[in-house]
């Protein structure tokens, strides 16, 4: 968890300041998957999570490198492949969907 503060500064009609200082919180989720060559469990860190594709980032820095994590054929798992070695998530398509809307309360739903 990173925490960082964010200063303000607001114009409004008539030449009137106002300052606001923020308190943002920033949460990085972070998911496990499974090098299939290898059957190891991976750390990596999520940038962007859908029901549809999952993408991760593997390692830091200028190193890192992303991954595209797509649904398999039964829908129980996500599979990428990065710099030619096949990463899976185990978790089912309904398992995503419930843990963005779970993480995501207000957030508009479709049907």
């Amino acid at each position: 968890m990173m925490r960082e503060r964010a200063l303000h500064l607001l114009n409004f009609q008539h030449g009137i300041k106002a300052v606001f200082l923020l308190d943002v919180t920033m949460h990085t989720e972070k998911i496990q998957v499974r090098v299939t060559e290898t059957r190891q469990m991976m750390e990596v860190v999520v940038y962007d999570k859908r029901a549809s594709s999952i993408q991760v980032v593997l390692g830091a820095g200028v190193h890192s490198v992303k991954c595209e994590l797509t649904p398999t054929r039964n829908g129980l798992a996500y599979a990428g492949s990065v710099m030619g070695r096949e990463i899976v998530y185990e978790r089912s398509r309904e398992q995503v969907q419930a843990d963005i809307d779970r993480l995501n309360p207000g957030e508009f739903r479709r049907r």
